[in-house]
């Protein structure tokens, strides 16, 4: 008797691990099937609709730069808007349209020495470049 206990569990336990891998083959065949589902329209639209041409840095500036206007028309002393204007503009080289909102930074802020300081080089480089 004590054998025919043993072959029982043998036989038991080799069912159960029969079931895990047939469970774990099944779990591996799903999580693929559903990562496939999910990948595939992604992959296919990409193929199908090439990505658009990436937006100029101009154009970018330019946007930026519709921004901070529209912002100041709401707030005329909206001094962050007024430092991203003039720093859009510098980095657009649009120097004389720097100075309007650099000059209404120190009108603003008489106390910033940098605001100064600025609007002194630009109006230089300005005239030197008038002088050209």
């Amino acid at each position: 008797m004590a054998s025919s206990g043993e072959e029982y569990l043998v036989n038991r336990s080799k069912k159960i691990e029969r079931r895990k891998r047939i469970l774990t083959w099944v779990s591996i065949v799903s999580f693929v099937g559903s990562g496939l589902f999910a990948i595939v329209p992604t992959i296919q639209e990409v193929i199908e609709n090439p990505s658009t041409q990436p937006v100029s840095a101009e154009s970018s500036l330019q946007q930026q730069e519709q921004g901070y206007k529209l912002v100041l028309q709401r707030e005329p002393e909206n001094r962050a808007a007024l430092e991203g204007l003039v720093k859009i503009r510098l980095e657009s080289q649009n120097f004389k349209g720097a100075v309007e909102p650099l000059e209404k930074l120190v009108k603003l802020n008489p106390e910033r020495q940098d605001y100064k300081n600025l609007l002194e080089q630009l109006k230089k480089q300005i005239g030197n470049q008038s002088k050209k």
